[in-house]
């Protein structure tokens, strides 16, 4: 059999070699003929040697290793009858093709990323700017404010605890109410409400649907602006409530 002419310098181990081979070959790794690999293999460790060049440690123990497994194979084996639920024997060349697979599978990843990073250098990124002129500050809010986020989260807030009391029926269809229609329902309970007096987030709902926190949410934003309504929170974190404002 001719010797493949192999570049010396392209192999990074004897997995690689190995790989290079059995690609030159068109040979099936998962059914490496052994006694063609390893006169190949060897091939190249005398390659090596003629060219007074250094052959490394690991290149001796995968020729080694390519001899133990050849020698193997070439023992006779005796003749026996297997029953279907018996086992057979391992083949002694399993380790050395899961050894390939694994090194196959790192090389390719390795190829995969070295073609990004060269993707990656023919792009040029902006220098990072100083934005810091740009920010804003917000100041705080005083004691016993809060915004519309708040004001949000404390509907929702209600609607969770409203459902977590009472089970909610399966219904075909509901009602809709539209923001200006809410709008109306929540003056007209602030205006009757008595100085001093307030309503809480529950009085203000019907139905307990998400439609309705969102409506009923949009409408209190409505009322607050044209101040006919304001929320008010005596301390942090404590219940937000709905009193009139000062236009109502």
């Amino acid at each position: 059999m001719d010797a493949i002419n192999l570049k010396l310098d392209i192999f990074e181990g004897p997995l690689d070699l190995l790989l290079h081979l059995i690609q030159e070959l068109e040979i099936d790794i998962y059914d490496i003929p052994i006694a063609e690999i390893t006169e190949q293999y060897m091939e190249f460790i005398h390659a090596m040697k003629t060219l007074e060049l250094e052959v490394a440690g690991e290149y001796l123990v995968m020729a080694a290793t390519l001899m133990a497994i050849k020698s193997q194979l070439l023992l006779p084996k005796p003749e026996v009858i297997y029953d279907y639920e018996e086992e057979v024997g391992e083949d002694p060349r399993d380790a050395l093709v899961q050894q390939l697979l694994e090194y196959r599978k790192y090389k390719y990843a390795a190829e995969v990323l070295a073609e990004k990073e060269t993707e990656r250098q023919l792009h040029f990124a902006k220098p990072p700017q100083d934005l810091t002129e740009y920010e804003e500050t917000l100041a705080p809010l005083p004691a016993g404010k809060f915004n519309s986020i708040d004001l949000f989260l404390a509907l929702h807030d209600v609607l969770k605890r409203q459902r977590q009391q009472v089970p909610q029926a399966t219904s075909i269809g509901t009602e809709t109410i539209s923001i200006t229609e809410k709008v109306q329902q929540i003056t007209l309970q602030v205006k009757k409400l008595a100085p001093g007096a307030s309503l809480t987030l529950t009085e203000l709902f019907v139905h307990y649907t998400k439609e309705e926190v969102v409506t009923t949410f949009m409408a209190l934003l409505e009322l607050m602006k044209k101040q006919i309504a304001q929320a008010v929170q005596d301390e942090t974190y404590g219940p937000i409530v709905i009193a009139k404002g000062a236009l109502a």
